[in-house]
């Protein structure tokens, strides 16, 4: 063998090894692609994915899809060719990791968050949807966490519905922290609470605080939170995480507790947070999700306002409609029951 053979030899194989680690070596960059959609309206199994109990619920129809966005696990890794391939197939994304998953979160960490705002979201759908169907709903000061060891640790729960401070109405946070301010360090303080329904009164004795001598704590934080008559529950048959539904459950759940459908007969599918007073918020993967909308045969795509530029220019059959609140939802949904070409607000 010659040298120049030899060192042609050496480079290619070298060439080659390189090559070979390039595309096994992970990136930094996690790829979105259209998920599964799911009826709100349905249910899994035998049980309605949404159940209402404790007020009076109508008949609906068509079908009301919320959307997601198939992303990469936090536990997993893309290869370069991996993330190129994403990057350039129609209704596919490549993002950097960072964008989507914190620094230094933890497997275990990514999956509360997600279940923590998925609940968060349906809260606020639940409220939202009561209040444009014009049934009551009270704000009250609620448990928002309990401190580790602290006074209230075992006693207070987070969600506990703070009615009253040593027999005095609390309505606001305010009015709690005064009414435990108003206590020496030792002093037992009664709360009465609601807890999943159920009133409850609780002593917690007040402790000293790390940071200020002699001021009387009880180890939480507060926050709003909200009291109705209605019993609400969600089943969506397996894990599904982030605010991103909250539009489409707030409108699934209005659909049931009034007459007449919502929706006509039309498939129906959206996107969208929500927050208690009906605002709708803008989502990422909104591509994806009209995407997979039209694949699942939906005709109607409910798109949070600001995103719609985000859609500008997607090539789709799907008519665009552009809500920025649940009352706009609601009336678009009335006027498109019946008549697909109604002068609501679209996108584009």
């Amino acid at each position: 063998m010659t040298r120049q053979t030899w060192t042609a030899f050496v480079s290619a194989f070298f060439f080659v090894g390189l090559a070979v680690l390039l595309a096994a070596m992970p990136v930094p960059f996690v790829s979105w692609s259209p998920g599964r959609t799911r009826d709100t309206l349905g249910s899994v199994g035998s049980e309605p994915i949404i159940k209402v109990e404790g007020t009076e619920t109508y008949p609906t129809g068509g079908r009301l899809d919320m959307t997601v966005v198939s992303v990469t696990p936090s536990n997993a890794r893309l290869s370069l060719p991996q993330a190129l391939q994403a990057y350039w197939m129609p209704h596919r994304d490549t993002l950097p990791r960072s964008a989507v998953y914190a620094p230094g979160q933890t497997v275990e960490d990514v999956e509360a968050n997600e279940i923590n705002t998925m609940k968060t979201s349906q809260e606020a759908a639940i409220v939202a949807a009561l209040r444009v169907a014009g049934q009551p709903v009270v704000e009250m000061p609620v448990v928002f966490s309990v401190t580790v060891g602290g006074p209230a640790h075992n006693l207070l729960m987070p969600g506990d519905l703070i009615s009253a401070v040593d027999g005095f109405n609390t309505m606001s946070q305010g009015e709690v922290t005064e009414r435990v301010q108003d206590h020496e360090v030792g002093d037992k303080i009664v709360f009465d609470t609601i807890r999943n329904g159920v009133a409850t009164r609780i002593i917690v004795t007040a402790a000293e605080s790390s940071t200020q001598s002699g001021e009387p704590v009880v180890g939480i934080s507060l926050s709003t939170g909200y009291r109705y008559q209605p019993k609400i529950s969600f089943d969506l048959g397996q894990e599904i995480g982030g605010p991103s539904a909250g539009l489409v459950f707030a409108l699934a759940i209005y659909d049931k507790i009034t007459e007449g459908p919502l929706l006509g007969d039309r498939h129906v599918a959206g996107t969208g947070t929500i927050d208690p007073t009906g605002r709708v918020g803008p989502i990422g993967g909104i591509q994806e999700k009209v995407a997979g909308a039209e694949r699942a045969g939906a005709t109607i795509f409910l798109v949070p306002a600001d995103n719609c530029g985000d859609v500008a220019g997607v090539q789709t059959d799907l008519s665009l409609v552009k809500v920025a609140s649940l009352t706009e939802a609601v009336t678009a949904m009335q006027a498109l029951a019946t008549d697909s070409s109604a002068p609501v607000p679209r996108c584009g």
